[in-house]
């Protein structure tokens, strides 16, 4: 929304060469002495004093016009660029880049529901997506990878903040042949999780770190797991749990397909609970741009909308 001469100017003022202006501004430099002239002649007054021409070895220096001009070109970019935000505003302002980072049952069973639906509203948003584990992305939000993280388990760093989405149940999974999906009420003791092959997240896993926390909160030692396996997302834990080669917990979130079709049951152990919150990352101290911050807003108020139902599931 700039005067085009004026920013030409403010570039080749910055510069102090029409040279390296024409090419942080992807014109020929006979072009951007051109648009110096044609100011001139508006202003009626010289702008630069040249030494020598405007070729590659040129010396310029802003005459005493020039740098008044500059001081009003400078103030009158600044206001240009505050009626762009101002104007993008009354279409909600929000545009430009967005670099998400999600943990894996997040981004594989939470957010597709989502990102559809916000980029159906907010179009002009360019929204690419990172996800691993929770500590993954929460190392991503630290480094500025990402400006908006989803985690599932604590973000262990004192840098990082992190606001509540939406609460989230781990539920232990059974294979439907297993014995205790016959059990009347599917009810098991503490002592029986502990004599069968277990599957578990990866560690740096969220979800491990709120399994084994509850666990121990139950007085379930974890010596006494037999952790057969270690996998490195809840899609293979079922995919386990279906092939029979162990029991695991695994989020509701992620269930729906599974019980529908009937391929894993859910089993309760007696005094055992484990309840964590999906949460989104920021840096701490740091503003989120309009686009995070209105993301953060959208998936908010879609997972409070559907949490309910999906709880029952």
């Amino acid at each position: 929304m700039e005067n085009f001469r004026l920013k030409v100017f403010r570039t080749v003022a910055a510069e102090m060469s029409f040279r390296k202006a024409a090419e942080v501004l992807h014109l020929s430099q006979p072009a951007v002495s051109q648009q110096v002239r044609a100011l001139e002649e508006e202003a009626g007054a010289r702008l630069f004093d040249r030494a020598g021409g405007e070729g590659h070895g040129t010396q310029i220096a802003l005459t005493e016009a020039g740098r008044v001009l500059l001081g009003y070109a400078e103030r009158a970019a600044t206001v240009m660029t505050e009626a762009q935000k101002a104007l993008a505003a009354l279409n909600d302002g929000v545009t430009g880049e967005l670099r998400l980072g999600a943990s894996t049952t997040v981004a594989q069973y939470l957010l597709p529901r989502i990102l559809g639906a916000f980029l159906r509203q907010y179009p002009q948003v360019k929204l690419s997506m990172v996800s691993g584990n929770t500590e993954e992305i929460v190392e991503a939000v630290a480094e500025e990878k990402v400006a908006l993280g989803i985690i599932e388990g604590p973000a262990m760093r004192r840098e990082v903040k992190t606001e509540r989405m939406v609460k989230d149940e781990m539920v232990l999974v059974v294979s439907p042949n297993h014995a205790w999906a016959a059990r009347r009420g599917r009810w098991i003791t503490p002592e029986e999780l502990t004599k069968v092959p277990l599957l578990m997240r990866e560690r740096g896993s969220g979800s491990r770190r709120v399994v084994e926390r509850a666990l121990r909160k139950a007085g379930i030692s974890l010596r006494l797991l037999q952790v057969a396996m270690e996998l490195d997302s809840t899609e293979a834990i079922l995919s386990g749990v279906e092939a029979e080669l162990g029991v695991g917990f695994v989020s509701r979130w992620a269930l729906g397909k599974s019980l529908r079709l009937g391929a894993v049951k859910v089993v309760r152990v007696a005094g055992l609970e484990v309840v964590r919150e999906f949460s989104f990352a920021r840096l701490a101290g740091g503003e989120l741009t309009a686009a995070a911050a209105s993301f953060q807003r959208f998936a908010a108020g879609v997972v409070a909308a559907g949490s309910a139902n999906e709880g029952d599931k």
